[in-house]
């Protein structure tokens, strides 16, 4: 694949996974393996609230291919065939569930030194058809994704951004919601290792005339351990801390206050994910 821009959704994406990335006030426990023919399997198990959900997914390379599969206690499948170089700078992603099938859908990817095109589409009658584009280079880019429904003939979304990367920082704005949001995010690595940080967010919306403000952190204790926390402008104060036990294997602690009801009780998560 070329060093071109990244894809749309790639726009913000550092600062937006600070500040939302593992911050889960569910119970949730995880264990992978890895047989020696190439198949990773892990099992996953959630409690939320008094509900319990658990999945079994699979995933399995061949050459530039690569199988997932996911079973979960609702008696779906959910199947995801990737390839890449189906066509020079091309990745090809197709998935399906059963037994919900107009949920398939094909997606195209293509990646090219100056830009980067990307077409969706629901496999069925009357298919919503989704397209983004983004030009530039590594270090700064703008995008533009459009969904369309053939059904009621319009469009269910349009939005713009633009990004710019830097070694150490980056900083993105994207104009979402048919124009009627706007939100603006930073990030500045606080060290050459990049395991702490420091990231803002502003976030609009002209019809409501709602205004967010988050501000958030990551700072690394040692190399296995670091802690993440973030508050918004709402009164939402959120934490958590991670620590790796064994190798690639990690326990989350995460907690959730509304500083504004100090009455109600916080909310806790506990994740643990094993690996090989």
């Amino acid at each position: 694949m070329s060093k071109g821009p990244g894809l749309f959704a790639d726009i913000g994406k550092k600062a937006r996974d600070l500040l939302t990335r593992d911050y889960n006030t569910d119970q949730k426990f995880s264990i992978s393996t890895n047989s020696v023919s190439g198949v990773a399997l892990t099992s996953t198990v959630v409690k939320k609230g008094v509900v319990h959900a658990a999945d079994v997914s699979t995933q399995y390379k061949y050459r530039n291919s690569l199988f997932d599969l996911k079973i979960d206690t609702d008696s779906s499948v959910m199947t995801t065939i990737t390839i890449t170089e189906i066509l020079p700078s091309t990745k090809a992603i197709a998935s399906f569930k059963v037994p919900d099938y107009n949920s398939t859908k094909l997606e195209v990817q293509y990646f090219h030194d100056h830009a980067t095109v990307t077409a969706t589409a629901a496999l069925k009658q009357n298919p919503l058809v989704d397209l983004t584009a983004t030009l530039g280079s590594p270090t700064i880019s703008f995008g533009a994704e459009a969904g369309y429904d053939t059904t009621s003939r319009s469009f269910t979304k349009y939005n713009f951004g633009i990004s710019v990367t830097k070694p150490d920082k980056c900083a993105s704005v994207i104009l979402g919601d048919k124009a009627d949001s706007i939100k603006a995010s930073y990030l500045q690595h606080l060290d050459e290792s990049k395991r702490s940080a420091a990231v803002g967010e502003v976030y609009r919306r002209f019809s409501t005339n709602e205004n967010v403000i988050t501000v958030g952190g990551l700072y690394a204790v040692d190399h296995l351990t670091s802690v993440k926390a973030k508050l918004n402008s709402n009164g939402k104060l959120g934490a958590l801390v991670q620590h790796e036990v064994l190798p690639k294997s990690i326990v989350t602690i995460a907690g959730e206050i509304d500083t504004k009801t100090l009455d109600k009780y916080p909310r806790f998560g506990l994740s643990l994910a094993l690996k090989p």
